[in-house]
């Protein structure tokens, strides 16, 4: 990759995940079948430690159905991150209750724990704290508080396959997790998502709201949706899974490079304890969103690397949402933030390459 253009983010499909589509192909059982069974309980035992692992066909529908099993509804409040993508919102006022928007901490861009308490209420049915990055949110605390105020913990693991907290893996702490498998995550099914829960009952309300609320065939419990995860999707994932731990070592390496040459950006805080998972290796660059602006517009230009602003708009200010909120936090990372490359198809060259390009574009003040 080193002569051309170094893309932000690059999907890694190759020969053993067209051999598994193939042969789903020609066994014509492309639906939900065995294959999303297998995948399922893959994934459990690879990133879950045992907890089971119901395979949907999107992160978004992971959230809503999650959601939706665990009890959440009209009238409820979910406190949420608002510098985070917006179907973390969008989930909870899917189900009819209401996203209360929460600060982050500055260090790890997670759910700041002391705003969220703050927002408690009676009508409190949940927090959801999104482990944003591939870095782990404060997830023993928030297990902490939530069974402290007898309410939910719902993860968002949407970029943290295989990421931890004091050597336990994140979406084992939640009443659920969701973690997506769109195409550039740390690991892909083409698109699809993955919800995991230590709950029997939330688990069977998961399995028939993604089958149109039956466990028989026409025999409906519930108003459900077709939210399944087909054979073909899951036949990449298993694939996939296979190879994930691999790639995020090299994600890990890659990221270690740039945090040791880097200079004149912040580079990311690790928490005593976090494993980080980089699914964005994600900097700072002072002086605000013209600045940031500024450096990601003369790497692609100049050096022809790419990068990403992940989040550009924070969600309470998105016009699906439009609320006043004093989120100062929010507001500095959303003017800051820069995602560098680090994803395993990267070579030295690469990361030389861009360790050059920031580091002289910094000090000639981009």
């Amino acid at each position: 990759m080193s002569k051309g253009f170094i893309p932000a983010a690059k999907p890694i499909v190759g020969d053993d995940e067209r051999a598994a589509v193939d042969a789903v192909l020609l066994s014509g059982m492309l639906a939900q079948g065995a294959e999303v069974a297998s995948f399922e309980t893959e994934f459990s035992d690879v990133l879950l430690d045992g907890r089971a692992a119901v395979a949907v066909n999107s992160g978004t529908s992971g959230l809503h159905l999650g959601l939706l099993a665990a009890g959440v509804g009209p009238g409820d409040e979910v406190i949420v991150p608002s510098f985070t993508f917006a179907a973390t919102a969008n989930s909870v006022a899917l189900t009819g209750a209401t996203p209360v928007f929460a600060d982050i901490e500055l260090d790890h861009y997670c759910l700041d724990i002391l705003h969220v308490e703050s927002l408690i209420t009676e009508r409190t049915k949940g927090i959801m704290p999104v482990h944003l990055y591939g870095h782990p949110a404060n997830i023993i605390a928030f297990r902490a508080l939530a069974d402290q105020h007898s309410i939910g913990l719902f993860e968002d693991a949407a970029q943290a396959h295989g990421a931890g907290m004091d050597g336990r893996k994140v979406g084992t702490f939640g009443d659920f997790a969701m973690f997506s498998l769109y195409p550039t995550k740390n690991m892909t099914s083409g698109e699809g998502g993955m919800v995991s829960t230590g709950d029997a009952t939330i688990e069977r309300n998961l399995r028939l709201l993604r089958n149109q609320g039956m466990e028989r065939q026409y025999e409906n419990e519930l108003v459900g949706f077709n939210s399944r995860m087909t054979n073909l999707h899951a036949a990449i994932g298993r694939v996939q899974l296979t190879k994930v731990m691999g790639w995020t070592a090299q994600r890990k390496a890659n990221a270690a490079f740039l945090d040791t040459n880097l200079t004149g950006v912040r580079t990311p805080v690790v928490a005593q304890g976090a494993e980080h998972v980089y699914h964005q290796y994600t900097v700072r660059v002072d002086g605000g969103a013209a600045a940031r602006d500024k450096l990601a517009s003369a790497l692609k230009e100049d050096y022809q690397i790419g990068s990403g602003v992940y989040y550009p708009i924070p969600n309470h200010r998105l016009p699906s949402f439009m609320r006043e909120e004093d989120l100062p936090n929010t507001e500095i990372a959303a003017q800051e933030v820069l995602s560098l490359p680090v994803h395993p198809s990267l070579d030295q060259e690469d990361l030389e390459r861009i360790v050059e390009a920031v580091n002289a574009l910094t000090t000639a003040g981009a």
